[in-house]
């Protein structure tokens, strides 16, 4: 069936257009996010959220179709599966911070913890993205792969040079903001 053929299907209503669609697309968007750290279940939803996406899309009268169907829904996969990642990023970290407050607030002593909040306070101060980069990598203990990842980066080495001017963001913060007496004990 050709792409124009299944729009015009999917737009009478007929189910076959659906089977079809998501017969031929199933495995490449299945390993897709699999590859990306995925299971079979989460790659399964994901698809079958994508699909729906695709055909409230497609059922609009001002829908065009610029792409292949299967380029557009491996699309609409790729950004939910990232958003998805995203999502259960904040929630590990969200629930990592809250069991290790009481673990931190024993093992660091008093001077280490008014340490940490300056810097945890310039990291929170700083944008969106070198937030998320610096965390990833300092608190969380993400290699430059997975930050690429997680951030929509092109590579590692994009992840790194963010990494490297965040850094210097924060550096600059730190020294602008506070006194080299603040951090001695």
């Amino acid at each position: 069936m050709k792409d124009q053929e299944v729009i015009e299907k999917i737009r009478k209503g007929d189910e076959t257009a659906l089977d079809y669609i998501y017969t031929k697309n199933f495995r490449t968007i299945t390993k897709m996010i699999i590859n990306q750290r995925g299971s079979k279940d989460e790659a399964k939803d994901i698809y079958q959220e994508a699909v729906i996406v695709f055909w409230q899309n497609a059922i609009k009268p001002e829908f065009t179709l610029t792409a292949k169907i299967s380029t557009y829904i491996y699309s609409i996969a790729k950004n939910l599966w990232h958003k998805e990642l995203n999502r259960k990023m904040r929630l590990t970290n969200q629930e990592d911070i809250e069991d290790n407050k009481e673990l931190l607030a024993e093992d660091i002593n008093v001077g280490d913890k008014e340490k940490l909040h300056i810097i945890q306070k310039c990291i929170n101060s700083l944008g969106e993205t070198c937030k998320k980069v610096l965390t990833y990598y300092y608190f969380d203990g993400f290699n430059m792969q997975d930050i690429a990842k997680l951030m929509n980066f092109a590579n590692a080495d994009t992840a790194k040079t963010k990494k490297y001017k965040c850094k210097k963001e924060l550096d600059n913060l730190i020294k602008k903001t506070y006194k080299a007496t603040d951090f001695l004990d």
